[in-house]
């Protein structure tokens, strides 16, 4: 943060100058340094000429924003309803890699809201945030209505799992850009209120879903659900910015593609760790979604209140995203990291857990631990990439993270779905979708060392360049004394 206004740092240092001109016209050879350190230009900038409203028309934003999270997420974490319909819709019992084929549906879904988000940055970031917001909206209203039209997984692969999810992922990243428009002290909590709308959703979707499922069938539903993507549109149309816009140094409306594709992220080592570190840990993170239905059907028949399940992830991630993104607001710099790494820590042995229960009260307490810290991992992305990056480049650093998670989001389900066709159980593929969040998370510890290191070596920087310059000073201050010393001998 800053220590003053760019004014008052100009004053400072015209006053030091001043007094070090004084003090050579008294033949002082003494060198007054400021002791107040410069901030960086971006922050001061922002620091004077723009104030967050933390409020107003902000909490309206805010609700869009929690909307949006529900419609794109409820949707998609209640597709193991979906599912195990189209398993029955399309699915024939002679296939030994059913659930393989249909899970890609699902998967592919997931993964390309992440996919598209570098790209969704780029739009973001030269059409705005409501422009972005409202068009993928009206492209994922397109996509799911096609997909309710389709009588094959075949079809369905192009309009559900690419034109429905990629109009979600454009509707999707603008709802977290926006709220840094609008508040900046509460910006843990406010994020923790717009990411508890899919809690919201995913608590509701699964016995709605499975209501229409049962009186309207599959086509219907979907046509159904395309209510939400409409309202998705009007939220959008809320989304009105506040921060000036980057300025741009060609003319026309497409921007040099080095201020299209921002590479100051990647100078950031604690980002890159950041980066890798949390796509390493979400191989298994979509399996239970996915899977959990089907996995509750086989072990304790078709009359399980298999619903509860996603209800309790959903009321707990809920709570979760609540209480840690108001932990966040109080956890200084980049130490909400270990948030993360706890959150990846739970989540990983909880899904080991799942085939050792065989009990149904068990997977109860597992779900509702899973939620919780579900909750603690989604809350935080944007506080956390904040911090690594700084505001003005938060929107490509989200980005990109999201699309890098687009791989092991979309390749895990069909993993699991393989392994299950060929083993008959889908205890291996609970197993090892708990593996890589533990090693993700092992990886996430390194960023406060390697940041708290950076801070460090700045800082020594900064001594040696001050030092540096006093060196300097002296030597001009013993030169203008030499030539008075040898004028007075020559006298004498």
């Amino acid at each position: 943060m800053t220590e003053g206004t760019p004014v008052q740092s100009e004053t400072a240092d015209k006053d030091t100058v001043a007094a070090g001109d004084e003090k050579q016209k008294n033949g002082d050879s003494r060198v007054t340094v400021s002791e107040q350190p410069v901030a960086p230009r971006a922050e001061e900038e922002e620091e004077s000429g723009f104030v967050h409203p933390e409020g107003g028309w902000g909490w309206l934003v805010m609700l869009a924003s929690m909307w949006c999270n529900g419609a794109v997420f409820g949707i998609q974490n209640a597709f193991g309803i979906l599912f195990i319909s189209l398993l029955r819709e399309f699915g024939s019992e002679d296939d030994d890699d059913l659930r393989f084929k249909t899970a890609w549906v699902g998967s592919l879904s997931m993964g390309m809201i992440f996919f598209c988000s570098p790209i969704v940055s780029v739009f973001t970031d030269i059409l705005g945030c409501r422009t972005t917001a409202v068009g993928g909206a009206a492209v994922g209203l397109v996509g799911l209505l096609a997909s309710s039209f389709v009588t094959s997984l075949g079809p369905m692969y192009f309009t559900y799992g690419i034109v429905f999810s990629c109009g979600c992922s454009f509707a999707y990243q603008p709802s977290l850009v926006i709220l840094g428009h609008y508040f900046k002290k509460r910006l843990g909590l406010v994020n923790g209120m717009v990411t508890a709308g899919s809690s919201i959703f995913t608590i509701t979707l699964p016995y709605v879903l499975s209501l229409l499922l049962g009186r309207l069938g599959l086509q219907n539903t979907m046509r159904v659900l395309c209510i939400l993507m409409f309202v998705l549109m009007l939220a959008g149309l809320t989304y009105r910015p506040l921060l000036p816009a980057k300025p741009r140094t060609a003319r026309g409306f497409c921007p040099p593609i080095s201020q299209v594709f921002n590479v100051n992220i990647w100078k950031s080592v604690g980002y890159r760790i950041w980066a890798f570190g949390i796509p390493a840990a979400l191989y298994g993170y979509f399996v239970p979604y996915v899977h959990l239905m089907k996995h509750v059907v086989e072990r304790f028949g078709e009359d399980s209140n298999k619903e509860v399940l996603l209800m309790c992830i959903g009321i707990t991630s809920g709570v979760g995203r609540l209480i840690f993104g108001r932990a966040a607001d109080y956890i200084q710099g980049v130490n909400k990291v270990y948030l993360q790494v706890t959150s990846f820590f739970v989540i990983g042995l909880m899904s080991m857990m799942i085939p050792l229960c065989h009990v149904f009260g068990g997977l109860i307490a597992v779900c509702l631990l899973m939620g919780m810290f579900d909750g603690c991992f989604i809350c935080i992305m944007a506080p956390i990439a904040f911090e690594l990056v700084g505001p003005a480049d938060v929107s490509q650093a989200i980005g990109f993270l999201l699309g890098l998670m687009s791989v092991p989001m979309t390749v895990g389900p069909p993993i699991a779905g393989f392994l299950r066709d060929r083993l008959g159980n889908y205890d291996l593929a609970f197993y090892l979708a708990g593996i890589p969040p533990l090693i993700g998370g092992a990886m996430l510890c390194l960023i406060p060392w390697v940041e708290a290191r950076n801070k460090r070596r700045q800082k020594e920087e900064a001594l040696k360049s001050e030092q540096d310059v006093t060196h300097k000073m002296l030597e001009q201050d013993k030169a203008q004394e030499d030539p008075r010393v040898k004028a007075g001998e020559s006298v004498l």
